[in-house]
C-alpha cells in the first residue's frame, strides 16, 4: 500500500505548482486507484511533458469511476483528504466477549441483568455509577472492554429514522442496547458511536410498557411492525440479557402487533426456550459468501445463519431476511444468486415473512473510518458518489441494475414474502413496488 506522503511527493515531482486542495484531490484519486488495481503511482500517472492539473484529474476520474464518469455531475465525486492512521487499525484477533470493566448504574444494581453479569464475568472490575460518569475507551476498537448496565430513561420507542429523504418503511424501533461484538467493515457504529462501550438496559419491562396504547404506522404490512437491532445485533448478547424471554411472551399475548429480532448471530437458545410465536419474526442479515467471509468479521457464516433460521422456524417463529448492504463488485450477481439458492434449499418457504434489499451506503465520515480501521478492505473500491441524502452511494444506474436482478429473483423464489427496498431514493423505490 502506498502512503499519502509517498503519493504526494511523487505528484509534486510531476506538478510542482499544485496547491493544497488540488494536491489533495489528485492524491485521493491516485491512492484509490493504486489500492484497487494494485498499481504503483508511477503506473497510474506516468511522467510526461505538459501535464496539467485539469488533464490529470480528468484522466484519474475516468479511471476511478469508469461507469459513472460520463453521466454523474462533477459535484457528486467526493475527494476528501487522505488521513491514514495505522493506530486506528481494527484488531481482528478472535476472542470471547469478556469485558475488563463492568459499570452498573445504582438504580439497577439489584436487577437480574446485573446479577447475571456478575456471574458471567467474575474476573471483571465492577464499578457502581450514577449514570452520569463517562465510561468507555476513546478507541472504538476497545469498546468491548467496557460493559455498562443502565436504566434507559428516554429512547424506548420511536419511528425508524430512515435516511433523510429516503422512502419510509413504517418501521418502529426499540433500542435494546448499544454496541456490537461483530466487526462488519461497513458498520455505521464505527463513526456514530461516541461512547465506546457496550450498553445494555436492565429495564426492558419499561420498554414493553410503552407499547400498549402507542400509535403506530403500519406501513405496507398487515400489522404494526416493531423491532430492535438499530444500534446492536438483537441476539448477540441474548444469552446474557435474556431479553427474548420477556419479549416473546409479551408479543404472543398481542397478536395484533408483530416484533422483529434482527441478527447475524446464531444465539437462538433464548428464543427456543421461549417457544415459537407467529407474530415474532426472527430476521437474519445475509450477503454473498465473499462479503460474509471477508467483510463481516467474527460473524457466523451464511450456512450457520440459515441453519439457525431453520431451527427457529421449526419452533414456530416466522423468518425475515435483509440483503443489506448489497455490495456491487465484479461477479456479484452470480454470488448473490447462490445465496438465494442456498436459502431456498434450506428454508421453509411459507415461513419467510419479508425480505429487504438495500445497496451499500455510508456517510462521508464513515468512509475515512473504514479505510483506517480496515485498510485492506475491498468494499470501498466501488464507485461511490454523493447522493440525494448526502450519503455515499453507488450511481443510480448501478443500484437499479442490482435491484432489477435481485428483487424479481427473490419474489420468484419466495412468492409469499413481502420483498421491498430499504433506505432508497423514493423515485427508485416506486419502480419496485408491487
Amino acid at each position: 500500500m502506498y502512503l499519502p506522503d509517498e503519493i504526494e511527493k511523487y505528484l509534486l515531482t510531476l506538478l510542482p505548482a499544485l496547491g493544497v486542495n488540488k494536491l489533495r484531490e489528485l492524491s485521493r484519486l491516485v491512492y484509490e486507484i493504486c489500492k484497487r488495481e494494485n498499481a504503483a503511482p508511477q503506473a497510474v500517472v506516468p511522467a510526461q511533458k505538459n501535464l496539467t492539473f485539469e488533464g490529470v484529474k480528468k484522466q484519474l476520474l475516468a479511471r476511478r469511476y469508469p461507469v459513472n464518469f460520463k453521466t454523474a455531475p462533477k459535484n457528486r465525486f467526493y475527494l476528501p483528504k487522505l488521513e491514514l492512521d495505522p493506530a486506528l487499525r481494527a484488531d481482528l484477533t478472535v476472542r470471547p466477549f469478556y469485558p475488563k470493566t463492568v459499570y452498573i448504574e445504582k438504580s439497577v444494581a439489584d436487577s437480574e441483568l446485573a446479577d447475571r453479569a456478575r456471574a458471567a464475568f467474575p474476573k471483571a472490575n465492577f464499578k457502581e455509577t450514577d449514570g452520569k460518569t463517562q465510561v468507555g475507551n476513546p478507541n472504538f476498537s476497545k469498546r468491548l472492554e467496557t460493559l455498562f448496565i443502565h436504566r434507559e430513561k428516554y429512547d424506548f420507542l420511536k419511528p425508524c429514522p430512515c435516511s433523510c429523504a429516503a422512502a419510509g418503511c413504517g418501521y418502529n424501533l426499540i433500542n435494546l442496547g448499544f454496541g456490537c461484538r461483530f466487526e462488519c467493515e461497513y458498520c455505521f457504529l464505527q463513526q456514530y458511536q461516541n461512547l465506546h462501550a457496550v450498553l445494555l438496559p436492565a429495564n426492558v419491562e419499561e420498554f414493553l410498557a410503552k407499547i400498549d396504547g402507542a400509535s403506530f404506522n403500519k406501513g405496507p404490512f398487515d400489522r404494526p411492525r416493531i423491532g430492535s437491532g438499530e444500534f446492536t445485533d438483537s441476539l448477540v448478547f441474548d444469552d446474557l440479557t435474556r431479553y427474548s424471554q420477556k419479549i416473546v411472551p409479551f408479543f404472543r399475548a398481542r397478536p395484533h402487533l408483530q416484533f422483529e429480532f434482527k441478527t447475524k448471530s446464531v444465539n437462538i437458545g433464548g428464543l427456543l426456550q421461549a417457544g415459537g410465536c407467529e407474530n415474532v419474526v426472527v430476521s437474519w442479515s445475509v450477503n454473498s459468501a465473499k462479503i460474509t467471509d471477508y467483510a463481516e468479521h467474527f460473524t457466523p457464516r451464511l450456512s450457520a445463519r440459515l441453519a439457525a433460521a431453520s431451527q427457529v422456524a421449526r419452533a414456530g417463529y416466522r423468518l425475515g431476511f435483509h440483503f443489506d448492504p448489497v455490495v456491487i463488485y465484479d461477479g456479484y450477481q452470480p454470488d448473490y444468486a447462490r445465496t438465494v439458492q442456498e436459502m431456498a434449499d434450506v428454508l421453509p418457504n411459507d415461513k419467510v415473512a419479508w425480505i429487504s434489499v438495500g445497496t451499500l451506503r455510508f456517510s462521508r465520515e464513515l468512509k475515512k473510518m473504514v479505510e483506517n480501521r480496515f485498510p485492506d478492505n475491498t468494499i470501498l473500491d466501488g464507485e461511490f458518489l454523493l447522493d440525494f441524502d448526502g450519503k455515499m452511494r453507488y450511481g443510480d444506474g448501478q443500484r437499479v441494475e442490482a435491484y432489477r436482478f435481485l428483487v424479481p429473483l427473490l419474489r420468484k423464489v419466495f412468492p409469499k414474502a413481502h420483498v421491498y427496498l430499504c433506505m432508497e431514493d423514493p423515485q427508485i423505490t416506486r419502480g419496485f413496488l408491487l
